[in-house]
């Protein structure tokens, strides 16, 4: 874990926050340091996780249907690095978020997209053998 304030994170907003918390802090291993019921923050060695409520009245404007929309426009999309994305694909599944079956290959890496229970976007990275 990180000594002091971390160099690099990424807040999600979250309609359920505390489903999909728990969805990242399972999917990619991570270590919840702080929970209030409007921000929980999650750690591992290579990022902070800041998932903060979306405050009542833009929540209300929008559903989560089951399973999620995929919500694809937006500018911004990261990627986290896992053992395996197989794995990944399952716990995924179990959390109410998907990993995508189309792959694509990187320098040294294979890497699929995948959504969060809400439908946010991200990206799942393998290191190739």
């Amino acid at each position: 874990s990180m000594s002091g304030p971390a160099p690099a994170g990424l807040f999600i907003y979250a309609k359920d926050a505390a489903r999909v918390a728990n969805f990242y802090e399972t999917l990619l291993g991570m270590k919840r340091l702080h929970a209030t019921p409007e921000l929980t923050v999650l750690e591992n060695q290579s990022v902070q996780l800041l998932v903060h409520l979306i405050p009542e009245h833009i929540a209300s404007t929008f559903e989560i249907t089951t399973p999620p929309q995929k919500r694809e426009d937006t500018a911004l999309k990261f990627f986290y690095t896992v053992p395996s994305i197989a794995a990944a694909r399952t716990t995924a599944a179990a959390l109410g978020g998907e990993v995508f079956s189309e792959q694509w290959q990187g320098p040294g890496f294979v890497v699929c997209n995948a959504m969060d229970p809400e439908g946010n976007v991200f990206q799942v990275r393998e290191q190739a053998p």
